[in-house]
């Protein structure tokens, strides 16, 4: 069967497919080999920039233009030629050692040093620092971007809605008022606390050789302080070094980016979710799109898709960025394989993390507030300004104030009538009794309206 997008066996390939494009040049295979090329070119620039590295003379100005020209220009052309090779040699890392060689084959200089391509590296010496690479590339061309977004939205809807009161519930049940921007701003304060915890991973490579010691390297270049030099190597490349390896870099880096990545999308989980009640108790309204149907059978229906479209991405993302995280940090003793498919995941996590950024903002873009609504379920619920009456009498030490609102408000209709009957009873000073007389829900709204503004 031809893959197409109706019959890619992943959705990301076919039904999303086109919300995804651009974590393709970073997560797809070409992307990987992309990222190997890269640094097996660069290893070879520096080893003959290295004047200690005799053997392998500086390379001419035409050549390093030839090199980095490879690494700008390299296509999925190249990638396949790649592939061909791997399938004579059945190992991917040493298929593209051949593809350079080959490649630049017309290259004197090249050739007179052809044994420096790949010298004292084993495999995952260029895999990991690939994998950070493509890590530190996504993350700055799509995830943070495509995030961003989606706070910006959640910050523009808290300026907003900053003064528009909202009945809040807690367990479910009618609870002291707040603003609908303030609880945009909630949402919006946490989602840059995380934002920080995402940006501000430091990506970590390693560059020791087979178990971690530089054991080859020394046997060639028994004087020569190659810690040094691979330190400088890899943070020429904006990586982190990391100095105590096995043969595998731990991972512990790309766990905690996976795992403040899920955070993000455990709070976004459950923003989309407290969305969905909001547009089901009318507070937000969804704006038309001329077409759309909302129901096979249900011509009235607008349904809030976007948002139970996000929340279900982010769930398969979770549980594929925390699988990543528990497992990646872990191999048996100096190595063992088990990294190497899982990796090869990455981008499907991330995909989806993705698609579901993509799917709560449009659903933000819909939304439109219901204050006629959101005044209407305030103006019944007086039942909330106990609160206030209880506290200013325990204020002016009135005898029992819960016990005497609990008795009043539990489980009863109250109204606006109810409520200033028991005020003018109360022996409290007069401003104070007249402050509390004025109140209304709509405006027990403590500082939330300022709250929301600030974000």
């Amino acid at each position: 069967m031809t893959t197409t997008p109706l019959t890619a066996l992943s959705p990301l390939d076919g039904r999303y497919a086109s919300k995804v494009e651009g974590l393709r040049p970073h997560f797809s295979e070409f992307g990987l080999i992309r990222n190997r090329v890269r640094v097996e070119i660069e290893w070879l620039k520096a080893l003959a920039a290295e004047p200690a590295i005799a053997e392998a003379p500086a390379f001419s100005a035409a050549t390093i233009s030839e090199l980095d020209a490879v690494i700008a220009s390299f296509s999925v052309e190249d990638a396949e030629a790649v592939k061909a090779i791997e399938a004579t040699t059945n190992h991917d890392v040493k298929a593209m050692e051949y593809w350079l060689k080959k490649r630049f084959a017309a290259n004197g200089e090249v050739m007179k040093v052809t044994e420096f391509i790949h010298f004292g590296c084993t495999s995952e010496d260029i895999n990991n620092t690939s994998h950070a690479l493509m890590l530190t590339e996504a993350r700055a061309a799509s995830l943070l971007p495509a995030f961003d977004m989606v706070l910006d939205r959640f910050v523009a809807l808290a300026h907003e809605h900053a003064d528009l009161p909202m009945l809040s519930r807690t367990h479910g049940q009618t609870a002291t008022p707040t603003t609908l921007g303030k609880e945009m701003a909630n949402i919006a304060y946490r989602l840059r606390r995380v934002r920080a915890s995402i940006a501000g991973v430091e990506m970590s490579a390693k560059f020791n050789g087979a178990v971690g010691n530089y054991n080859a390297h020394l046997s060639a270049y028994p004087d020569f302080d190659w810690a040094a030099f691979n330190q400088r190597f890899i943070e020429s490349l904006g990586l982190v070094f990391n100095p105590y390896t096995i043969q595998i870099e731990p991972h512990d880096a790309m766990a905690e980016l996976f795992d403040a990545v899920a955070r993000g999308n455990t709070v976004l989980i459950d923003a989309c979710r407290d969305i969905w009640m909001y547009v089901s108790q009318g507070y937000f309204k969804q704006r038309l799109k001329a077409g759309e149907v909302g129901s096979s059978t249900m011509p009235h229906k607008v349904n809030p898709i976007d948002f139970e479209n996000a929340e279900g991405n982010f769930g398969v993302a979770n549980s594929l960025l925390r699988h990543f995280s528990e497992k990646l940090p872990i191999s048996r003793m100096q190595r063992d394989l088990t990294d190497s498919t899982v990796l090869r995941n990455m981008g499907v996590g991330l995909g989806h993390t993705v698609l579901a950024l993509e799917s709560c903002l449009k659903g933000l873009n819909k939304l439109e507030a219901d204050p006629v609504k959101l005044a209407a379920d305030l103006d019944a619920a007086w039942e909330v300004l106990a609160e206030p009456i209880q506290t200013v009498m325990r204020r002016f030490a009135v005898p029992n104030p819960y016990e005497q609102l609990k008795a009043l408000t539990r489980g009863a209709h109250i109204t606006r009538e109810t409520l200033q009957d028991f005020i003018k009873t109360l022996a409290i000073p007069e401003e104070h009794k007249l402050r509390l007389l004025e109140l209304t829900p709509a405006t027990y709204i403590g500082a939330a309206a300022e709250l929301a503004r600030k974000i």
